[in-house]
């Protein structure tokens, strides 16, 4: 009687295969065929002793890849080759170690195919690694039977029939109503929607979609062509190669190469479509942000450039214009003519200190829109000469080179600034100040032993702030209450070159 039942339920089990590998390859027709493939294996083992582990291949096969019936990582394909080869020779097969190497092997295979999911799809993956690990478990009741002489093989026999039909049943249904892929598109999103991996975007897909020689190309603009994200052309043909489009506003953007193979889940197709296309958007916008900001960039250096050249322009025409004039006036009003007129006796003393006073005024406003020595020998010439009018004892080391003209002044007044600071308000007994070139950048730096207290948001420090920042510096100030103040700004050397 009992021997009657297992043949009933041991035909229940190649049936069950073979309907639900019917019903499954509407849907997944590689998983379709392996179930199918088993069923069928199953039934030639009843007919054949000699082939009575046949439909182990297909069974491990089918668990190692489901839900998209394709075998990608290293581990899972030694795992299917192995089964298939002992499968196929009896004497293998019967041997309990290599079953009950099997049995392990099945299952780690399947704990590393788990491991390379997240999110939505690792819970959806649930099923998989469970039907995996249920027929590896009976493989290995089956190992234990025989390595321990147990003499249980009708209870090995009911318990293996049942795992197998349950676990075939579960995964059709999971897979008709487990939304796999809707999973598979959700975790994709979201991973999109982090910062890339190792292998950029098209890595991601290659992760995410399990094809690992997919390729995504970008197509070149104004042309007809695509390339990857190294910039290398992309080859839309190939045996079993699909080309997809993603197509915005019309217009086709990129494409993905890809097996064919996925064209089986069309809902898939679709799915990551969509994704990437909003990912290829996000990546232009960010792009075009990137692109506004540079640009932004730019315009306030152009801006303190222009600035700086009409500092010039403006010490220049000072210089060759009213000082000028004022010193060819002064000259004739030393002449010994001149002072030897008793008509100019009493009031030549007075033009004179008037116009010597002039003189002294537009000197001051001139080095004040910009000082002649910062033009003619850079900062190394001009900061000495600041440094003595600072109101305190400054000592002054620069070693930086001549820059271009719009960041020696930038620098220039800061230090100017910094030092106006010092005597104004910390009550410092010494200042220094130091310009020096360091890990591509000119850094000028002013620190002084006073009472600290420095306001960096003030206006005078603030703009100098923004100038410096135009150029691609930055400003720091760090104020040590009964400690002193230092001032730092730092400008790249590249946006610094010039002569």
């Amino acid at each position: 009687m009992a021997d009657v039942a297992l043949a009933l339920a041991d035909t229940g089990v190649g049936v069950l295969l073979v309907g639900c590998g019917v019903v499954t390859g509407l849907r997944e027709r590689r998983i379709g065929l392996l179930m199918a493939s088993a069923g069928v294996s199953w039934f030639l083992g009843a007919v054949a002793p000699a082939l009575v582990f046949l439909h182990r291949g297909p069974l491990v096969h089918l668990h190692i890849s489901y839900p998209t019936g394709r075998v990608r990582r290293p581990l899972a394909v030694v795992a299917v080759v192995a089964a298939y080869l002992a499968a196929a020779v009896e004497a293998i097969a019967r041997n309990p170690w290599l079953t009950a190497g099997l049995a392990i092997l099945v299952a780690v295979a399947a704990g590393d195919m788990f491991s390379r999911t997240s999110g939505p799809a690792r819970k959806a993956a649930v099923p998989a690694l469970a039907a995996a690990v249920g027929f590896a478990g009976v493989l290995a009741l089956s190992s234990a039977n025989g390595l321990l002489e147990l003499g249980a093989d009708r209870a090995v026999l009911a318990a293996y029939d049942v795992v197998v039909g349950l676990v075939v049943l579960w995964l059709t249904l999971d897979l008709r109503y487990g939304r796999w892929t809707e999973a598979t598109i959700a975790d994709l999103v979201m991973q999109l929607g982090r910062p890339a991996e190792a292998g950029g975007l098209q890595g991601e897909l290659r992760r995410r979609l399990g094809d690992p020689s997919l390729v995504l190309g970008y197509r070149v603009p104004g042309g007809v062509d695509y390339v990857d994200e190294s910039g290398a052309p992309v080859d839309t043909s190939g045996p079993d190669r699909v080309c997809t489009p993603i197509v915005e506003d019309g217009e086709p953007v990129a494409v993905l190469v890809h097996d064919e193979a996925m064209l089986d889940d069309p809902d898939l197709v679709t799915g990551a479509v969509t994704a990437l296309r909003l990912a290829v958007a996000n990546a232009r916008m960010r792009a075009q942000v990137q692109a506004r900001v540079a640009d932004v960039a730019q315009s306030r250096r152009r801006i303190v450039e222009a600035a700086d050249a009409q500092r010039r322009a403006i010490a220049q025409a000072l210089d060759a214009g009213p000082q000028r004039h004022l010193r060819i006036v002064a000259a004739l009003l030393a002449r010994p003519s001149v002072a030897a007129d008793p008509a100019l006796a009493e009031q030549l003393p007075i033009v004179r200190g008037e116009v010597a006073a002039g003189q002294a005024e537009l000197g001051q406003f001139g080095h004040g829109v910009r000082p002649a020595l910062l033009g003619t020998g850079g900062l190394a010439a001009a900061l000495p000469v600041l440094a003595i009018h600072a109101g305190q004892p400054t000592h002054v080391h620069v070693t930086a080179g001549r820059l271009a003209p719009a960041v020696e002044a930038a620098l220039y007044f800061v230090c100017a600034e910094a030092l106006s600071n010092v005597a104004k308000h910390a009550g410092a007994s010494k200042a220094v100040v130091e310009v020096r070139e360091q890990d591509g950048s000119v850094i000028a730096t002013i620190t002084d032993n006073g009472r600290g207290g420095a306001d960096p948001h003030g206006s005078g420090l603030r703009g100098l702030a923004d100038r410096v920042e135009a150029l691609g510096g930055t400003f720091r100030v760090v104020d040590r209450p009964g400690g002193g103040t230092r001032v730092t700004a730092r400008i790249p050397l590249q946006e610094s070159s010039g002569s």
